[in-house]
């Protein structure tokens, strides 16, 4: 008969180990519906403001709103979320989040203060709770804890600054420089002068955990860009056009979606709970690699609206830079997470020849300016090969599938794919899949 699970000590607010694998709590779903919220008024912000300068203030924001989140989801991996304290500070955190995001579209002009001061709420007032729970249980995990705090204090100071600055030049200037402190620390070990730095070895994290919640992120991503072709497309007329748009919109995200969770999810995940260093993935892989897939899918998101806005006109710049660039912005972050989960460290041939269609594309976009809604439906085709050809690839191959069809170039191909994945099995001990 097995052994009763124990119950968590009275005095911890941690989660405990004996409960086995740690899972997604309701509580962190309904933190998250907040983000779908930020990820919109991203989206709109970059809709409503044009230029470069947009495009960095849009970076700049959606910096801040990926790291306030990503750090809570490294809180609650520790965090008991059945516990009255942690709902509290996550609620509270959410409550901030909120504000936060009601902040965006005038975060660059007179809601600056406001933005910034709730980021710094969200960051210092979790953290510094993580700290205060960690130091009773693991006071290595505490003194990491600490390290953060400082950082976010350090980093505080230039929020503040450029929030109090009336010139926007200066504002980015400083939450530049406030950002570039902050993402050098989980790459530095939380370096501190005559400190020293902690290694990744030492962040003990459920794996699945964190695997699960940026797959959980990635979907809330996408979930935006749906809400955001069904509300355009349900303010217009249900024309041909209108409507071909529309399913041009809702194929891409599909896509999009099969990119990520065919192959690059269930490997992430395999890695990250196997892994005898889960936080160094976490880290790498997830903390920072998930960033391009999300900006990607915002990036998206905004051609779309711009593709069901004006399905009947020629492509403009907006429209080329939105999908084309969001698009490989996508492809790459996806390619890279996949690599990082490869055995074989080598980037898919899909997501290669993607970048590179997706670059001629746009080159055609900008010189040509075909059709919007011809323009859309390449992207599409586009995303379309790359799923096929991953697919195909993980499902027996190209050369294995055809080769007999060739005669005897395609016999010789055989036998160097049959060569070339014995050197790989020999190398890596295993195949890949």
């Amino acid at each position: 008969m097995a052994e009763p699970k124990m119950p968590p000590l009275p005095s911890s607010l941690l989660r405990n180990p004996a409960d086995g694998e740690v899972r997604v709590s309701f509580l962190e779903l309904f933190f998250d519906l907040v983000y779908v919220f930020a990820i919109t008024q991203i989206s709109h912000f970059l809709l409503a403001h044009h230029g470069a300068a947009a495009v960095v203030e849009a970076l700049v924001i959606f910096a801040a709103i990926w790291w306030a989140w990503v750090y809570t989801t490294w809180a609650a991996n520790w965090l008991d979320p059945e516990r009255v304290q942690v709902r509290i500070t996550l609620l509270l955190t959410m409550l901030a989040s909120l504000v936060m995001a009601v902040s965006i579209p005038k975060a660059f002009a007179e809601h600056g203060l406001i933005f910034a001061c709730a980021y710094l709420a969200i960051q210092i007032g979790r953290s510094a709770f993580v700290a205060i729970v960690m130091r009773r249980n693991n006071h290595e995990a505490a003194r990491t804890m600490q390290r953060i705090v400082l950082y976010f204090v350090l980093s505080g100071c230039l929020w503040i600054a450029g929030a109090l600055s009336q010139h926007t030049e200066v504002r980015l200037a400083c939450w530049l420089a406030a950002l570039a402190i902050e993402y050098s620390g989980p790459s530095t070990g939380y370096r501190l002068p005559f400190g020293g730095s902690v290694m990744p070895s030492d962040w003990r994290i459920s794996g699945g955990h964190m695997a699960e919640r940026c797959a959980l992120f990635i979907i809330i991503a996408l979930g935006e860009g749906i809400i955001v072709t069904g509300a355009t497309y349900a303010g217009n007329a249900l024309t041909f056009l209108n409507s071909s748009a529309f399913l041009a919109a809702f194929t891409g995200s599909v896509l999009m979606w099969w990119i990520y969770f065919d192959v690059g999810a269930k490997r992430g995940a395999e890695l990250i709970e196997h892994h005898h260093e889960p936080g160094r993935i976490a880290r790498s892989a997830y903390t920072y690699l998930h960033m391009p897939i999300v900006l990607g899918i915002i990036g998206t998101a905004v051609a779309d609206e711009l593709l069901l806005a004006h399905p009947h006109g020629h492509t403009e710049p907006a429209l080329v830079l939105s999908l084309c660039g969001g698009g490989a912005i996508y492809i790459l972050g996806v390619g890279l997470f996949k690599r990082f989960a490869n055995p074989f460290r080598n980037f898919p041939m899909s997501h290669r020849f993607g970048l590179i269609a997706l670059a001629g594309l746009a080159l055609l976009g900008m010189l040509l300016e075909p059709p919007a809604l011809i323009f859309g439906w390449l992207s599409v085709a586009i995303f379309a090969l790359v799923v096929i050809w991953e697919w195909t690839s993980f499902h027996g191959g190209w050369v294995e599938r055809f080769g007999h069809r060739l005669g005897p170039v395609g016999r010789y191909l055989q036998r160097a794919a049959v060569r070339a994945e014995a050197k790989r099995e020999e190398r890596f001990g295993g195949k890949p899949d």
